[in-house]
């Protein structure tokens, strides 16, 4: 069990994380349409390097901060409000986001290693590193976690196992992901929002929680 819910949670994790059209599941559908799959998975190995090492670091780094429970509510708290600024700005005042999906959005060299380009592109979004501080703290607050060895590489191996499921169905199934890529772009602020007020909602209770028991 100890093994099984650390997994399975580091690959929905990374699932709700990734699966938004973001910069490196879209470059890796447009290798694959450009230079083919094979080149396209050779990318997302490279990005996939990236992700295990910053989840790795992050998950070592939340287990640092968890050991001062004082320190994880006051993390709670702030990322409570956070997280009810970004779901009341995303609901009510974002603007909807333009799709910027073109041949010329990109520019890929055929030269250029895809492994290295994935490092790069992987390594320039720093979005994971809170995100599983986050999410590692949460689960272990929760009893789903904890930061003992196995469990934290058992919640790596899950994030990147759910990090290469989402860029896999990217770079074959592009074509037909089109319309709900699609659906995404236009309704991104509306599923940001509700997604960030859940996880808002979730916080609430915990802290609540932890002051009345």
């Amino acid at each position: 069990m100890s093994v099984i819910l650390p997994f399975l949670s580091g690959f929905v994790a990374a699932i709700i994380g990734i699966f938004p059209p973001g910069l490196i599941n879209m470059t890796a559908a447009k290798v694959s349409v450009t230079d083919g799959r094979r080149r396209a998975l050779v990318f997302v190995l490279g990005a996939l390097l990236v992700i295990l090492v910053q989840t790795y670091i992050s998950v070592i780094f939340a287990r640092y901060i968890n050991k001062n429970e004082e320190v994880v509510v006051l993390l709670r708290e702030i990322g409570l409000g956070i997280f009810t600024v970004i779901s009341f700005y995303f609901l009510f005042f974002a603007k909807t986001p333009k799709k910027q999906i073109d041949k010329e959005s990109i520019q890929l060299k055929s030269k250029r290693s895809r492994f290295f380009m994935g490092m790069l592109i992987s390594a320039i979004n720093f979005f994971p590193i809170p995100y599983y501080v986050l999410v590692s703290i949460t689960l272990a607050s929760y009893k789903i976690f904890t930061f003992d060895a196995v469990s934290i590489y058992s919640l790596v191996f899950g994030v990147v196992v759910g990090s290469f499921s989402v860029f896999y169905c990217y770079v074959v199934f592009f074509e037909k992901l089109k319309s709900k890529t699609d659906y995404f772009i236009k309704n991104m602020n509306t599923i940001i929002g509700l997604v960030t007020g859940f996880v808002a909602i979730l916080t609430l209770i915990n802290i609540l929680n932890y002051h009345f028991n």
